[in-house]
């Protein structure tokens, strides 16, 4: 069973991807959530045990290409996937220039999730 932080600025999104996951029949135990990347650093310090992030890239305070920065800084090696609305490839790669293992793009199926999240957890 995987514990997975969502990082997402929209309360709304978050929920969307906990049932999202849970429809998708991944092997989710707990699903932490945090409003941007510093909540979502802070979550990763308190000592959670976390196997996945699913980070939206467009947050305030520090976004995700930020967060994944931050992370990878720090040493923490967590597999981090980018949920996003982006549609430039750009961004894209540079997410994984960054340090993240994926991306997804809004809106997406519990199918999706399974297919690109099958293969982390």
């Amino acid at each position: 069973m995987a514990n997975i932080l969502i990082v997402d600025d929209s309360s709304t999104m978050r929920k969307i991807i906990s049932r999202s996951l849970r429809q998708a029949g991944l092997p989710v135990d707990e699903i932490y959530e945090a409003g941007d990347g510093i909540e979502g650093l802070s979550v990763l310090a308190s000592g959670k045990a976390v196997d996945l992030v699913l980070s939206d890239i467009n947050m305030p305070n520090m976004d995700g290409l930020e967060f994944v920065k931050a992370l990878r800084g720090n040493g923490n090696t967590v597999p981090v996937v980018m949920i996003t609305t982006e549609g430039g490839e750009e961004i894209i790669k540079e997410a994984l220039a960054s340090g993240a293992s994926d991306s997804i793009k809004k809106p997406f199926t519990p199918d999706q999730l399974q297919e690109k999240l099958g293969k982390i957890i």
